[in-house]
């Protein structure tokens, strides 16, 4: 296939004007194909001579193209592109009549059969190139226009879209025509949906699900309609631009890659946000969050639109701030910026450090392949994190305005960096284009480091030795010991500070915690003196705002990554442990009260400490630590007041499971002791451990899938298969990935997820070396998400040894992945070799 360079995109743009879609697609003609046709209404502009240019699809049969009535030669079609010659200016009308085929992997067209009822939905998925699988396109974002879609579907679906639908009888809906959009933010959604629907300020809501989800759609329909309203006003108060489409559907559609997609008018959502079983608060927020960030893409990025995709981060990054700022504003959560620190930060941290890195606002983005790889921790988290930097530099009501002024600058039309960057620069004095030469041109982490000088009066002054080059706001928290409270850290003051400095700054006496960055303004590793190290060590649980105890945890984190000392001081000092991490979260986390600090710190302590950093040999004390802390958070909270602690705790307790005896028990009583009760999620978890520790066998697993034959069920099936410690399971697990393509995406992953375990390392030895060059044909033959999936669930990740290094090394330089496998392959591979030097240092 070929992709679409910035080069041919702005040719492109300078010579068409498009005005106008009319797009019929037939969904009835059975499970592999669909019909599409399209008529595409454009102008080639009168300044300029005949020209080519071409417009793309990837049809499974192109059965008739006419060019202005003129049949087209159809044999020209090459690969993704049929050329159009000769192009004089004026006015043109190109038809397109084709065969497409459904997709199962979440791109395009995708098709699932719900296996509770046996129903069948589809959706779109348009992202990047994907609309070319649905209809014919000059596909890229700054050709917007008019789309008027029509869908023939089985008479007892009902037809989503970006506009409101009619049903005209005989299974043909009509969509109402869109404003001007770009092509890949068209959407359909058909199928038997359970709706409930409202009407909020006058304009339509809606929210759909598939039938065997509906009850539990239901119980959270109220509190799914509260955020979308809160969102909703909140954002007008904000913007002065009003919400530019004629309704507000929100889809939960199954199989969804992403989390969610900005389509405008109807927002499609990965529909395990349909809650069907127990939940911690901190996982409701971020659905609450989800729906934020899509709401305000309605302005950044549908509203007004990249030009081209090196400005992502338009899109991604302000969609990321404004869902976790506005819910703070407009909702009962309060504490959103804790989970973003905790979670999100750590992503963009990560992202930033591997050699896969590049600019919040890159500046060169050659082609859409390349700008597919850029949808990441940087454009997301880092981008959110520089623009929180921005606000609180610049002030609120100035970017405010700035953004009201990008808004009505370049509404239903398209903009660049140098656009936004311009609207900012007209409200305010602040040099704002150096800031963004600074901030969004520039990669890597900067590292803060304070340094704190004693005076003859008794007090003291703070340098920050400052490594890397960006300009930084921050607050610095000054904390004292209050020994009438067991010795609990106060806050004294919070002084704020410009970094690079232009003089030590006074402190008074010297603090018992210095903390550069509290409450999280910027985005910089920090660094602590040796006496503040102590003061964290005894007394971080008892610091008082979560936020700060969220830098604090990152900065630990940040520390064991690096392999270096948390308090570096004048002489050199030895590298935080590994374990000396787990000793902090044995320690502090049973009197932790906040759930996405506890899941966090769990997680990283899980997932990345045991299972990587530690050797074999060092893993199962490891793992005996985290066992014993989570039955302490699990006896904390046996009085029944913390639910979403305490099932926080199960889980982990589940996961870190070394002998089966006492989850084989819970799931033979069907609850743990105390609570809660096993419930669907838990009691697959509970299989999946058994499975690994080879405590259950297929036919109890064929057993639980009778009680759950869901969707869900189905995955966890295909994961506890997978990780049971039998040469044979593992053979027809890796033949279901790699030799076969009849695994959706998400069966793909869950079977990925199962494959490979820490315990299991001998059984799947002989697997390490046959990956790389079954990834890289899987993801030639199947395309960038079952590649994605590939490189970030299929890796061997357990495999933490020079070995794998050095197979993977040679698979990229002489394995020619395709780039949404070769990024994966980059990225993994960087954390191994940091998992290599952890372990050394």
């Amino acid at each position: 296939m070929s992709v679409l360079t910035r080069d041919e995109a702005q040719t492109r743009a300078r010579l068409l004007d498009v005005h106008r879609y009319q797009i019929e697609l037939d969904l009835t003609r059975g499970e592999e194909l669909f019909d599409s046709v399209t008529v595409i209404h454009f102008t080639v502009r009168s300044d300029l001579e005949a020209s080519d240019t071409f417009v793309e699809l990837k049809p499974a049969e192109l059965r008739n193209a006419r060019l202005d009535g003129r049949h087209l030669d159809l044999d020209t079609l090459d690969e993704n592109r049929l050329p159009l010659k000769d192009l004089a200016p004026g006015e043109h009308e190109l038809h397109i009549d084709a065969v497409m085929r459904y997709s199962r992997t979440g791109e395009g067209m995708h098709r699932f059969t719900d296996p509770t009822d046996g129903e069948t939905y589809v959706y779109t998925q348009l992202f990047m190139d994907d609309v070319q699988r649905v209809f014919a396109a000059f596909d890229q974002p700054d050709l917007k226009a008019v789309f008027e879609v029509s869908i023939k579907a089985p008479e007892d679906w009902t037809v989503l879209a970006n506009g409101i639908t009619e049903h005209q009888g005989d299974g043909l809906w009509k969509a109402a025509p869109t404003p001007l959009i770009s092509t890949y933010l068209v959407a359909v959604a058909a199928g038997p949906w359970h709706s409930v629907r409202t009407e909020h300020r006058g304009l339509p809501f809606g929210l759909h699900c598939r039938r065997s989800l509906a009850p539990h759609l239901d119980t959270d329909a109220e509190e799914l309609f509260d955020v979308t309203r809160a969102c909703y006003d909140r954002y007008h108060e904000k913007f002065e631009e009003p919400y530019p489409f004629d309704s507000y559907d929100q889809a939960f559609v199954p199989e969804f890659n992403a989390g969610a997609m900005e389509n405008p008018g109807l927002v499609t959502f990965r529909d395990e946000f349909v809650y069907r079983s127990a939940v911690t608060d901190t996982e409701r927020q971020t659905r609450a969050m989800v729906i934020a960030h899509e709401m305000a893409h309605m302005w950044f990025g549908d509203l007004v639109t990249l030009r081209w995709w090196d400005d992502i981060w338009l899109n991604e990054s302000f969609a990321e701030y404004m869902g976790y700022q506005t819910l703070i504003e407009a909702t009962r959560f309060t504490d959103t910026w804790v989970e973003f620190g905790v979670t999100r930060k750590a992503w963009g941290y990560d992202a930033d450090q591997r050699p896969s890195t590049h600019p919040v606002a890159p500046e060169a983005v050659d082609d859409t392949a390349s700008a597919l790889l850029n949808f990441d921790g940087i454009s997301y988290a880092k981008g959110a994190s520089a623009l929180r930097q921005l606000v609180a530099w610049l002030g609120e009501k100035d970017f405010l305005a700035g953004i009201n002024t990008h808004f009505a600058r370049h509404k239903f039309a398209n903009a660049a960096l140098a656009d936004f960057i311009d609207s900012l620069a007209a409200t305010t004095d602040r040099d704002v284009h150096a800031w963004a030469d600074t901030w969004l041109r520039t990669t890597g982490v900067d590292t803060l480091t304070p340094h704190i000088t004693p005076g003859d009066d008794g007090t003291c002054t703070l340098t920050v030795d400052h490594a890397g080059s960006r300009p930084h706001h921050i607050a610095v928290g000054l904390y004292d010991l209050d020994l009438t409270d067991e010795g609990r850290l106060t806050l004294r003051e919070r002084l704020d500070l410009d970094i690079p400095q232009t003089d030590s700054r006074p402190i008074g006496k010297r603090p018992a915690l210095l903390l550069l960055n509290d409450g999280d303004l910027s985005y910089a590793k920090i660094r602590f003196d040796t006496g503040s190290f102590q003061a964290v060590h005894a007394g971080l649980s008892g610091l008082p705002d979560p936020l700060t105890r969220a830098v604090v945890w990152n900065a630990l984190r940040d520390a064991v990554r690096d392999g270096v000392s948390a308090h570096p001081g004048t002489t050199p000092e030895p590298a935080m442990p590994a374990t000396a991490y787990l000793e902090a979260a044995r320690a502090h986390l049973p009197r932790e009260t906040d759930l996405a600090i506890v899941q966090g710190v769990l997680a990283f302590a899980a997932d990345q400490i045991a299972d990587r950093y530690l050797t074999p040999e060092q893993r199962p004390a490891a793992l005996a630590t985290l066992s014993a802390l989570c039955r302490d958070l699990m006896r904390r909270t046996e009085d029944g007041d913390h639910p979403g602690l305490r099932l926080i705790a199960v889980r982990h307790f589940i996961d870190v499971a070394a002998q089966p005896d006492t989850i084989a028990a819970w799931l033979a009583d069907g609850t743990v002791p105390g609570g809660p009760e096993l419930d669907p999620e838990l009691r697959w978890r509970v299989l999946a451990r058994l499975a690994v520790l080879g405590a259950t066998d297929e036919s109890a697993i064929a057993a639980e899938l009778d009680r759950d034959p869901s969707a869900t069920g189905q995955e966890g099936a295909a994961r506890c298969r997978a990780a049971l410690p039998d040469p044979d399971a593992k053979r027809t697990a890796w033949e279901a990935m790699f030799a076969t393509d009849d695994l959706s995406n998400y069966l793909f992953k869950a079977t990925a997820q199962g494959f490979w375990q820490p315990e299991q390392a001998d059984l799947v030895r002989e697997y390490v070396p046959r990956y790389y060059a079954d990834a890289v044909a899987v993801a030639a033959r199947r395309g960038p998400a079952i590649a994605e999936a590939a490189g970030r669930w299929a890796f061997p990740v357990h495999a933490v040894d020079a070995d794998t290094l050095r197979l993977g090394e040679t698979c990229l330089r002489d394995g020619d992945p395709i780039p949404a496998l070769r990024r994966k392959l980059v990225d993994q591979l960087d954390d191994l070799a940091r998992a290599l030097r952890v372990r050394e240092a």
